[in-house]
């Protein structure tokens, strides 16, 4: 049984969030808080008057039900969530709802990480410099003195790497809403990345496999964050897929219709099904002990995550024990 107008009108003006009901593309009812964001003569109007973010209006005009976090409309830092549900077989009911408290909030946790990140920093500095100076000066008779000063400056190193990751993984959660908008060469960010990670492979024995398109149309990107996912990758690739079975890791980047691809795969001890969706959470390891040794800080994989978020990507990690991981992530074209 359809709910008549009169009716319908008295339930959405009791919302505080703004909120209009939309029938064949047009909006047919807004209620106070949908008029004073979008428009006092809206009502009447078409949809594409009222709202005119790109992807709210996808949805809007699919005739699909969901929910959609949107930024941008009434104001261009403003975040909602975008509602919609039908309310019969041709009226649905749209809500937009206020995410700026909640992001608020997000910014300064991002926040604190950051300043608390930055304060260590300076004492961590001073304490790897002390233990430097005593493990050089370490000698035959006080080898102990060298030993205990190595690993004070082995520790202090790992606690630096892993507030840096800290840090990164904050810079990129506070800009994850805005989207990057310089155009970006894949092919020259897998070429940098494989040139960077050169030495760390040859001290573990490991030889790189490149096989990086030429030619390839660019992405819309931040050139320093993607390098830092394609670091990310390949240094793993090296710490974990590189063993006395198999010391060859591949890394690849490719056009694949309308989508770039860069890929890194080995041949290592490969990781359990149960592992893989947590992979990307911070500081998992699926050996603790083995990520400590070899140099990993726990937050790669989340940093990799966050970084293909921002940029509208897709991640998909493949692994079986035995056979190696390959880990892909795809980007559209700018």
């Amino acid at each position: 049984m359809a709910l008549p107008p009169d009716t319908i009108r008295i339930l959405i003006d009791a919302l505080d969030e703004p909120a209009l009901i939309v029938a064949d593309e047009r909006t047919i009812v807004a209620n106070g808080p949908a008029r004073e964001l979008l428009g006092q003569s809206i009502e009447g109007s078409d949809i594409r008057l009222a709202i005119r973010h790109p992807e709210a209006l996808q949805l809007l005009l699919s005739g699909r039900h969901g929910d959609l976090d949107v930024l941008g409309i009434g104001g261009a830092e403003r975040p909602w969530t975008l509602s919609v549900r039908p309310i019969d077989d041709n009226r649905n009911l749209v809500r937009l709802v206020d995410r700026s408290a909640g992001r608020a909030a997000e910014r300064m946790r991002t926040d604190f990480v950051a300043n608390a990140s930055h304060e260590l920093r300076t004492p961590l500095a001073t304490i790897i410099g002390y233990a430097e100076t005593l493990a050089d000066e370490g000698d035959a008779k006080d080898d102990m003195t060298a030993r205990f000063g190595a690993t004070i400056e082995t520790e202090a190193r790992r606690m630096l790497r892993i507030i840096e990751d800290l840090m990164s993984l904050s810079r990129i959660e506070a800009d994850r809403y805005q989207a990057p908008g310089n155009k970006v060469d894949l092919g020259e960010i897998a070429n940098l990345a494989v040139e960077q990670a050169a030495p760390l492979a040859e001290r573990r024995g490991c030889r790189i496999d490149a096989a990086i398109e030429t030619g390839m149309p660019p992405i819309a990107g931040d050139f320093g964050q993607l390098l830092q996912l394609a670091d990310n990758l390949v240094a793993n690739a090296i710490r974990y897929g590189c063993n006395d079975q198999s010391s060859t890791i591949s890394v690849a980047a490719r056009r694949d219709g309308s989508r770039l691809v860069f890929s890194v795969s080995d041949q290592g001890d490969g990781i359990s099904p149960e592992h893989l969706p947590r992979l990307t959470e911070r500081f998992y390891r699926v050996d603790s002990a083995r990520s400590r040794e070899s140099g990993g800080t726990g937050l790669g994989l989340a940093i990799v995550k966050h970084i293909v978020e921002r940029h509208r990507g897709r991640l998909d990690i493949r692994s079986e024990p035995g056979a190696g991981t390959q880990v892909i992530v795809s980007f559209p074209l700018a």
